[in-house]
């Protein structure tokens, strides 16, 4: 039978060997007495009422036939001795970790409902291991490897990434998909691009729909304080999770990176863990998913007869807008992949793109010296 209530626990552990010398006293009973009794050593006797021996199953039914009392009560009051010995240690433990937990960013994570908000730092401390699915906070490092790995940049924070990419594993957990099926998703690769011309509210669902029927399971997860993270792309249990961040909310930014991490899933084998960051090493599979991105948003031929039809800094928007209009993509994907190719100014063009407000995510982007800590 389940306890329907809440038990209070003492802050300080009792052995069961104190009641057994209080019973012998009230009995006027030596320890040496009962030990004859019970036919034990004298001394099991005496290292069970100091609380240094363990009181068993087999100790607490010859205490049953020595002295009267249920068997159970013994064993309840050596089980419940353990056990706040195991709370007091705990407790110590969780005191020693807050050092640790103060670089997570709490507040930030506390804000989109990923732990409670709490003021008691034993308390994030606990909310954060609840989160991370860990005993203790050293275990993170191990259970997100990626994120410490790839962690070395300026102002970059291993445990904020960390916390983002364990967010976008819980939500892809609760992703139904397909079977992965590879030549399934390039032959909806078209599809996605034409999504380009649409806004969030009408592609998203679509989106979502399309790649988890191929085994794809996409999660937009916001944004944390020093990620940097704009994607990441990784396997679980046979899916695929295309993770977003809509760091930037721009259009064009969603579009390549979203290709970007397509490029990944496609090209490149499982098991491996692929973050896009901000200023981060553009290694030989980063290269690769760049191209895949590029290509596929903007075939390589029609893009070269564009600029050769054009002059450096003088493309107009009239251009772009029959361009775009031409390959049924978004003007605002010509304009980033120009100011990329820095074919015209940063400061050119950008009425053509589009900043995304997307209905289940906050409006106010943290900025990015904000560490978003307690």
């Amino acid at each position: 039978m389940v306890e329907a209530y809440e038990r209070v626990w003492p802050d300080v552990a009792v052995p069961p060997g104190e009641t057994l010398a209080e019973t012998l006293e009230a009995r006027v009973m030596t320890q040496a007495e009962l030990a004859r009794r019970m036919g034990r050593p004298a001394q099991a006797i005496n290292e069970i009422v100091k609380g240094g021996k363990a009181l068993t199953a087999e100790t607490a039914l010859q205490l049953e036939k020595v002295l009267g009392t249920p068997a159970h009560v013994w064993t309840r009051l050596e089980a419940d001795y353990r056990f706040v010995q195991a709370r007091i240690a705990q407790r110590e433990e969780l005191a020693r970790q807050v050092k640790t937990a103060r670089a997570y960013p709490y507040v930030a994570m506390a804000k989109h409902g990923w732990v409670e908000r709490a003021r008691e730092p034993v308390k994030k401390v606990e909310e954060l291991q609840r989160f991370f699915g860990v005993a203790s906070l050293r275990q993170v490092p191990k259970a997100v490897a990626a994120a410490f790995r790839r962690s070395d940049k300026v102002n970059a924070s291993a445990e904020a990434l960390a916390a983002w990419l364990r967010q976008g594993e819980r939500e892809a957990e609760e992703v139904s998909t397909g079977t992965f099926d590879a030549q399934g998703l390039r032959q909806r690769l078209p599809e996605l691009r034409g999504m380009t011309l649409q806004d969030p509210e009408s592609f998203e669902p679509r989106l979502r729909k399309l790649l988890a029927e191929v085994g794809v399971a996409l999660v937009i997860v916001p944004h944390l304080p020093r990620t940097g993270a704009n994607g990441a792309t990784r396997w679980l249990r046979g899916k695929a999770v295309l993770q977003m961040s809509l760091r930037y909310r721009w259009e064009d930014i969603f579009w390549f990176s979203l290709f970007h991490e397509l490029g990944h899933v496609v090209l490149h084998p499982r098991g491996e863990v692929f973050v896009e960051r901000d200023r981060s090493p553009g290694g030989q599979r980063e290269q690769e998913a760049n191209r895949f991105a590029t290509d596929q948003l903007i075939p390589r031929s029609a893009y070269a007869t564009f600029i050769a039809k054009g002059r450096r800094g003088r493309i107009s928007v009239a251009a772009v807008r029959h361009f775009a209009l031409e390959q049924g993509i978004a003007p605002s994907i010509v304009v980033g992949r120009l100011h990329h190719d820095r074919l015209v100014p940063f400061s050119h063009l950008n009425e053509l793109r589009r900043r995304f407000v997307w209905a289940d995510s906050d409006e106010t982007e943290p900025k990015e010296e904000d560490d978003g800590t307690a």
